[in-house]
């Protein structure tokens, strides 16, 4: 059994770091790594290039965002999963990305190395894999006419929640991309997201039975 424990390496920040066992004759203790580090107390945090910066930086602005993206697309799996939609996997794969894409991020040009660059080197493939879905989702589903309401069930809901997060964080990278420390290829990809996410958010009210919700003009109450 301890065989098996210790073939197991831990990722642990950048390290791969593996438990070590202090055995005593009647307990066999594992000593892992510890989740706090404590060196953003002072409120600063690291980019992969190992510079420190303040957390409200536009760096990690745009790193929050995307995990806030990802964490809800997360939900939105779960409602997608009891629903039983077929794209979920889809929806995983795309977490995966948003980790690629973190990592562009925290890899600043302005202070990254060549070594830094091949490993963080976001690949424009990413783009057209979800053009591709968007493509044969938008088969099944009926022409859009008219603006529609985030609404249509729980699992299209939060996908909508979840288009409108990766608008912001398009938003939060787009300053990056311009003042030259993030490549954009990565905000290609989160421009294309939006437009997966509004697609399967359609797709799962369609396939639910559910009605979506049509914009019409509020008129003003004329008796008032």
């Amino acid at each position: 059994m301890l065989k098996a424990i210790f073939k197991v390496g831990i990722f642990h920040g950048r390290k791969l770091v593996f438990p070590t066992a202090n055995i005593s004759t009647s307990i066999c203790r594992l000593s892992f790594p510890k989740i706090y580090t404590k060196t953003g107390d002072k409120g600063t945090s690291a980019t992969f290039t190992g510079e420190r910066r303040v957390k409200d930086d536009n760096i990690f602005e745009a790193l929050g965002t995307t995990d806030e993206l990802s964490s809800v697309i997360g939900v939105a799996m779960e409602y997608c999963t009891e629903a039983g939609h077929s794209f979920v996997h889809q929806l995983e794969t795309v977490q995966c990305v948003l980790q690629d894409v973190g990592s562009a991020i925290a890899t600043p040009s302005t202070s990254a190395r060549d070594a830094h660059r091949k490993k963080t080197e976001f690949s424009l493939q990413h783009v057209t894999t979800l053009e591709n879905w968007i493509d044969t989702h938008t088969e099944e589903l009926p022409p859009l006419k008219h603006f529609i309401l985030p609404s249509g069930g729980k699992s299209a809901a939060t996908l909508h929640l979840a288009r409108s997060i990766c608008r912001r964080a398009e938003r939060r990278i787009t300053s990056l991309v311009r003042s030259g420390e993030v490549e954009p290829e990565t905000l290609r990809y989160l421009n294309r997201l939006s437009d997966y996410l509004f697609t399967v958010a359609r797709l799962a009210a369609f396939r639910e039975g559910h009605k979506e919700k049509i914009y019409h003009r509020v008129e003003g109450d004329k008796s008032s």
